[in-house]
């Protein structure tokens, strides 16, 4: 569809009533968290992904115009920069090369959402009752964790600042065995060797009972950049529009120090692009390997963002109207299912029709691209094509949007009434 992803359109092109289609997104009792455990079964039954691949958590917000769609309050929104009334979804993104796919995701429920003031708003979305509130890194956790359960076939997970400065997230995955890869700010404060934890003496005055960080001193992450002693390495990391994506990368064993004042040793990764742009990312990967293999794990976030990009511009994410918490679910389950019908469909063609080697001589290049959502989307535009109204369905059409603004209209008038009283 050209036109605006509505349930109203979607109704109208399909010959579905508008009330039916409703009902089965925002009422119909099937299970969109069975839906996306069918898809992720499948995908672990895929060898084309059993090896090398990896989960990209992050996040992503939707503007919306009321408080009454369910975790829609005033929040930042990255997208837009700033803070402002949207709703938030924690997402899950599995990929490897030219394949990525949603696998998961969960609707953030702000704080606010639980307090008593809040009670209608709740049973109005049809929040389950069972439901507590989760911050975003701890929803990324349980996303985390029910893809393993699944038996989805990754290497690491990677994610961004905001779930990386996290550190009980970063402790559970290592405690898991599953290797990391997160964004951390530019400040974030490790030592170059381990430090010695205990209690300061002091000559004169008052004797303290708190330990503390005794030597060596903290240094923040952006300032080992200029270090005379950081080695950098130059890594091609993907084909890209313009030819090959290019940084610089170091690697340097840090210590860090959590609130409790325990010490775990990590990887700090920095990668500085072309243009001096730095990036800081903490691993409990081993120094031991390639600077290839970590810089481009570390380097793998841009496919969640892509993965969001499609969801939102080829399968209509951006457009979902409805309220309610199942209709969220429903609508997940239902663009991930579409994501991974592309992404199967991309791993079947790769099989039965491979790229003819001469290309790459007639192009004069090293890699080929990939197909991508919008080129799938747009054969499928050609080979499905919507039904073309006639001028008597059109009129049908326009009667029954009257019809039901007006039901609707009359509807709004009487629970007002009832609530005014007599």
């Amino acid at each position: 569809m050209d036109e605006e992803r509505t349930i109203a359109n979607i109704g109208r092109q399909t010959g579905v009533p508008e009330q039916n289609l409703q009902h089965f997104i925002s009422q119909s009792p099937w299970s969109g968290r069975a839906v996306i455990a069918g898809v992720q079964q499948e995908i672990a039954l895929r060898g084309e992904v059993s090896e090398g691949a990896m989960l990209l958590l992050d996040e992503s917000a939707d503007d919306k115009a009321g408080k009454w769609s369910v975790g829609a309050s005033r929040q930042y929104n990255g997208r837009r920069g700033k803070v402002d009334t949207c709703q938030v979804g924690v997402y899950l993104t599995l990929a490897k090369g030219s394949f990525w796919t949603w696998v998961d995701g969960e609707i953030y429920l702000p704080e606010e959402w639980f307090g008593e003031a809040a009670a209608e708003q709740r049973q109005r979305a049809g929040v389950p009752s069972e439901r507590v509130f989760q911050t975003k890194p701890e929803l990324g956790w349980q996303l985390i964790q029910r893809a393993r359960t699944a038996g989805l076939p990754f290497e690491a997970v990677a994610c961004d600042s905001l779930y990386g400065r996290d550190t009980t997230l970063r402790d559970r995955l290592a405690q898991a065995d599953i290797q990391y890869y997160a964004d951390v700010p530019a400040n974030t404060q490790v030592y170059l060797t381990q430090p010695e934890i205990g209690l300061p003496s002091h000559r004169r005055g008052r004797q303290t009972d708190q330990p503390r960080v005794l030597s060596p001193p903290s240094r923040r992450v952006d300032t080992l950049r200029h270090a005379p002693a950081t080695h950098w390495q130059t890594v091609e990391l993907r084909p890209c529009e313009r030819g090959l994506l290019v940084a610089d990368f170091a690697v340097i064993p840090v210590w860090t120090v959590r609130a409790d004042l325990t010490v775990h040793q990590e990887t700090l990764i920095i990668r500085r692009d072309p243009s001096g742009k730095c990036a800081y990312v903490l691993s409990n990967a081993p120094t031991t390997l390639p600077v290839l293999t970590l810089a481009r794990r570390a380097a793998q976030r841009y496919f969640i963002e892509r993965s969001i990009q499609d969801a939102k511009s080829e399968l209509g994410w951006g457009e979902f109207q409805a309220t309610k918490f199942l209709a969220w679910e429903h609508q997940l389950a239902l663009t991930i299912l579409a994501a991974w019908f592309v992404a199967e469909t991309k791993l079947d063609w790769a099989i039965a029709h491979p790229r003819d080697p001469s290309l790459l001589d007639d192009y004069q290049v090293e890699v080929l691209p990939a197909l991508s959502m919008a080129n799938v989307r747009a054969m499928l535009c050609a080979a499905l094509p919507l039904p073309q109204l006639s001028l008597v369905e059109a009129a049908a059409l326009v009667v029954n949007h009257l019809d039901n603004r007006t039901r609707s209209r009359k509807s709004r008038l009487k629970h007002h009434s009832t609530h005014l009283g007599p």
